[in-house]
């Protein structure tokens, strides 16, 4: 792959480290992507480990650095943050804005085989793929020490990449997961748009039927708001557990109550999660 050549948009001193939102031109996804970095302050001393976090449905790269409450901690446990877009943007694809839930900022972190998505939406690419590439090469990452973690369509998007690449990262986590799109109107959706209407294509990119299918994860961790509007037509964390336990898959599902689906939630149990991942990637 040829490299890539990052465009500095905005940087921001915080907590003794920064954040920083790059654009670039993607080979994987064929147009400019955006993301956003927090460097900790240890990071000017050497190599900090990376934890990649997926957001949801209508969020960009900038969603998680503003809302989820993650800095302060994360530069005293010293992880480096890596947030892409939610897709591609401005492809030129018909009606690519028409629809909140496909389209511009509703990439489901998968690789899209139908036209007109195919050569654009390849978000499991670029962020298991492209995206580490080119953190490895311009930042001061510990590429042998890898988290991800997500919430909603991110939440789907961080146990796939995970679970499509055991052993990949040494640490997992959801808030509020898509834990099982084929059993639900956001994922039959965007996987008849993506994908077809192939079930079986679709199970290779359901966290639910790849756990039932025999991969396995790091301990997971998930959290999941008891007053979701969502929870019990779109999300299905119950689907999840009960794939796990059949499976031997070790998971932590909390159900905490009275929360919604927002970021009041995910900011609420934001040091848990950072917690979580920092036991497993700077042990």
């Amino acid at each position: 792959m040829a490299a890539s050549t990052l465009r500095l948009a905005t940087e921001h001193r915080c907590f003794g480290g920064t954040v920083a939102y790059y654009r670039h031109d993607s080979e994987v996804c064929g147009g400019e992507m955006r993301f956003s970095v927090f460097l900790p302050p240890q990071a000017k001393a050497g190599k900090v480990p990376v934890l990649y976090y997926l957001s949801g449905l209508t969020c960009t790269e900038e969603t998680f650095q503003i809302k989820a409450g993650a800095h302060r901690l994360a530069a005293e446990l010293g992880l480096m943050l890596v947030v892409p877009d939610t897709s591609p943007r401005d492809t030129g694809i018909p009606n690519e804005n028409a629809d909140w839930e496909v389209g511009t900022a509703a990439g489901f972190y998968l690789d899209a085989t139908q036209a007109p998505w195919a050569p654009r939406f390849r978000m499991f690419s670029y962020v298991t793929r492209e995206l580490p590439e080119l953190v490895g090469r311009s930042f001061p990452a510990r590429m042998d020490r890898e988290g991800i973690f997500g919430h909603s369509m991110g939440g789907h998007g961080a146990l796939v990449c995970a679970l499509r690449q055991p052993g990949r990262y040494r640490s997992v986590s959801a808030f509020a997961p898509i834990s099982a799109p084929l059993r639900c109107p956001w994922g039959q959706k965007a996987f008849r748009t993506y994908l077809g209407a192939d079930v079986d294509a679709g199970k290779a990119w359901d966290a639910t039927e790849l756990v039932r299918s025999g991969a396995r994860l790091p301990p997971l961790l998930v959290d999941q708001g008891t007053s979701d509007k969502f929870l019990v037509e779109q999300l299905k964390p119950e689907l999840l557990r009960e794939a796990c336990e059949q499976s031997g898959q070790p998971l932590t599902l909390r159900f905490q109550d009275g929360y919604d689906h927002g970021y009041y939630f995910v900011s609420t149990f934001m040091e848990d999660h950072l917690r979580h991942h920092a036991a497993a990637l700077t042990a």
